[in-house]
């Protein structure tokens, strides 16, 4: 298998497991109409390539504790290597950061952020957030709701 090419039924293998990853290999089977062993052999070519990165939870935020979502605009005042390289760095090592993209437009990265309280946002934004060197902007948006969240990449 090409790791640059995924055929239907890897994609439909794929959509099947970002429904409920806690399918059997024999109901995966069933459900993009396989026998369980080229199934199994499949999916574990899918892993090895990297193409499934690994399984995880679903969790409610709020019932977790971390009901405030923040989506963060970062705007850094040099763009050397060595400033882009420490900023990216020091962001994958705090934890209220869930996501953390690279941006064209105005602003130089777009952050989603999960805390517990206003108070907490601000704690992590001085505490964390300010602390980072280079750092020349941030505009903060806080979500009043969630009107859509979905794990499954559309059919192609």
């Amino acid at each position: 298998m090409n790791s640059d090419f995924m055929d239907k039924i890897d994609q439909r293998i794929i959509r099947e497991l970002q429904r409920d990853g806690r399918l059997t290999n024999q109901e995966l089977a069933e459900r993009v109409n396989l026998s369980p062993s080229p199934c199994l052999r499949r999916l574990r070519n899918l892993e090895q390539q990297g193409i499934i990165r690994g399984y995880s939870a679903i969790v409610d935020q709020k019932r977790y504790g971390l009901p405030v979502t923040v989506f963060v605009r970062i705007k850094l005042q040099h763009h050397t290597e060595q400033g882009v390289s420490a900023f990216e760095t020091a962001i994958k090592n705090i934890d209220e950061i869930l996501e953390a993209h690279l941006m064209t437009g105005d602003w130089d990265y777009l952050l989603r952020v999960i805390v517990a309280s206003l108070e907490d946002y601000e704690r992590f934004t001085r505490q964390s957030i300010h602390r980072i060197p280079g750092v020349a902007g941030i505009e903060t948006s806080f979500a009043y709701g969630e009107v859509k969240r979905t794990n499954l990449f559309p059919a192609i």
